[in-house]
């Protein structure tokens, strides 16, 4: 090993030996937390490591580790995984049950297409396509008070539709 390389690796060692607690401080207060300041550390003693042949003056060195601890706990910050936490217990998840979303959707599907198809139009026009009700009239080729009542009666059956439905299958034994 060369002698200048040697010197280096020497004050880089008293670097760490000597100044670690006062720069896992800085990172800790940073980050909030003892295993992310650790790892905070750790990332910034090896890209000071790295830079420590172009570094001129050893003096700053320490000035230097704590800016690249600041700089990095910033864009570690700015990442979206830095904000998740492990926890000892997983929360339940409250979502409706697929299957259930899965035949909901069906049913309402089955029950657009039992709507005469100029109220379907416009109902998947101005609500599944999010159309205004003058797009609407535009692309139907008709006036916003033809637009209105053909979504309110549309709707109107819509609901029925669906309301009778929901009637048989609550009087269907359950499996």
């Amino acid at each position: 090993m060369a002698e200048g390389h040697r010197r280096d690796v020497c004050s880089y060692s008293d670097l760490v030996t000597a100044r670690s607690t006062s720069l896992f401080r800085t990172a800790y207060l940073m980050v909030g937390d003892h295993q992310l300041a650790q790892d905070l550390l750790q990332e910034a003693l090896v890209k000071t490591l790295i830079a420590w042949p172009r570094l001129r003056n050893h003096h700053n060195v320490e000035a230097y580790t704590r800016r690249i601890i600041v700089t990095t706990s910033i864009s570690w910050r700015r990442r979206r995984s830095f904000h998740e936490r492990p926890t000892g217990v997983l929360p339940e998840r409250v979502e409706p049950d697929r299957a259930e979303t899965v035949v909901t959707h069906d049913a309402v599907i089955a029950a657009l297409l039992s709507v005469p198809p100029r109220q379907r139009a416009a109902i998947v026009l101005r609500y599944y396509e999010d159309l205004t009700e003058a797009q609407t009239a535009e692309a139907m080729g008709c006036a916003v008070g033809t637009v209105k009542s053909q979504v309110a009666a549309g709707l109107a059956k819509l609901r029925g539709r669906l309301a009778i439905e929901e009637a048989i299958e609550d009087k269907e034994p359950t499996p």
